[in-house]
């Protein structure tokens, strides 16, 4: 078994710190080349020392300072900025882990799509903002992706790609966030610590609140439209509160091939860095016996409408996904600054993707103009909501 070189993007978020978890525990399969993180110097720098990595870039160049004393008993090259975390992606590496969250995540992921590696991919709006294009250099460069996401992640695993053809549908299940059972009334008073209460996952904040509205299975099923031949008619979501099954696929002779496991990111970060392989990942193992039920239901779009805003831009397709995404995030930033209220986060979506025609967002130019003009936009409706 020879060693693969693994750089990590994002080292210190939840995704990143999990993927450190894993090469950490196996130096026999792993050699970290580079890490790269935001702002937290400090989480940067131990992350560097326990992996030993050859390369630090934080992306804020105010921290730089603060990383280079953090890290001056490391034996790596240290750098700050943006450029600096493109080049992180662009050092050699057999498996990359580009797990920075939203569209700051882009260019080095699009840096990441290098001839012979493979890209483990967590940054998922990067994926619905500009997909296309991700894929389309993944596909000149010879790049292999892998999804992260726990959800396609288990597509992956019960998808046979030889059998596409024979594919139904695909269901992506949800554990419906800690708004699940809330009457909407309830959900409109929910505070920032509310909606940071998941039941089942341990996530970065962004993701969390996604979680709570929805729009994260809303991603997801545009996620899973670039990465599987399956038009957005044939993708379903189900609430399913245990988080054990996390994806089906339907074939036509009837069969449903399910991918079941404890709700904890390692498993699914450990199938994409072993892949072809597998690796051990010391992760709770199911006991189906003791859960002793799963249940599902159809999700709520009325208390959750970011789910059927996602579903019509992705019908609609051209920049609608980008301004989605782009709204999104300015709308979430907003509610966990305590700006504007829970249920005004799908509302700024919605708003904003009325305010802003649809075109076609060729290239990447194309779909940087339109997640800067959305987000402009959502700044405007937020502003407008926070002053009422």
């Amino acid at each position: 078994m020879s060693v693969r070189r693994v750089t990590i993007l994002g080292a210190t978020g939840s995704v990143g710190k999990a993927a450190a978890d894993l090469v950490a525990g196996a130096p026999e399969r792993f050699r970290t080349e580079a890490v790269a993180g935001g702002r937290d110097a400090a989480a940067l720098a131990a992350t560097a020392r326990r992996l030993g990595a050859r390369f630090v870039a934080i992306a804020d160049p105010a921290a730089y300072a603060e990383l280079k004393a953090a890290a001056a008993d490391l034996d790596a090259e240290l750098a700050a900025g943006p450029d600096a975390v493109v080049e992180a992606a662009r050092r050699p590496a057999d498996v990359v882990v580009a797990a920075i969250v939203g569209m700051a995540g882009l260019a080095s992921t699009l840096a990441a799509c290098q001839p012979g590696r493979t890209v483990a991919i967590a940054n998922k709006e990067a994926l619905v903002s500009a997909g296309e294009l991700v894929l389309a250099k993944a596909k000149a460069a010879g790049t292999i992706i892998l999804p992260v996401d726990s959800e396609h992640s288990a597509l992956f695993q019960a998808y046979e790609p030889e059998r596409a053809h024979a594919v139904e549908r695909l269901t992506l299940t949800a554990s419906g966030g800690p708004f699940r059972d809330w009457p909407k009334a309830r959900m409109a008073a929910a505070r920032v610590e509310d909606a940071l209460k998941h039941p089942n996952w341990s996530m970065g904040a962004k993701i969390t609140i996604d979680s709570a509205t929805m729009m994260n299975k809303g991603l997801e099923l545009i996620e899973a439209a670039r990465l599987f031949p399956a038009p957005e008619e044939r993708i379903d979501v189900l609430v399913h509160p245990q988080s054990v099954i996390h994806g089906m696929v339907s074939y036509r002779d009837g069969s449903v091939m399910a991918q079941l496991g404890a709700p904890d990111m390692r498993t699914p970060i450990a199938v994409a860095l072993a892949w072809p392989d597998r690796m051990a990942a010391p992760v709770e193992r199911l006991d189906l016996a003791k859960l002793g039920g799963l249940t599902f239901e159809l999700p709520d779009e009325d208390r959750f409408p970011a789910l059927a805003l996602a579903r019509a831009a992705l019908r609609a397709g051209g920049d609608r996904p980008a301004v989605l995404n782009a709204a999104n995030e300015a709308a979430v930033a907003a509610f966990l600054d305590r700006r504007i209220g829970f249920l005004e986060i799908a509302a700024i979506v919605s708003e904003t993707l009325s305010a802003m025609p649809a075109n076609a967002a060729d290239g990447l130019q194309g779909v940087l103009g339109a997640d800067a003009e959305a987000r402009r936009l959502a700044r405007q409706a937020i502003g407008r909501r926070a002053a009422a």
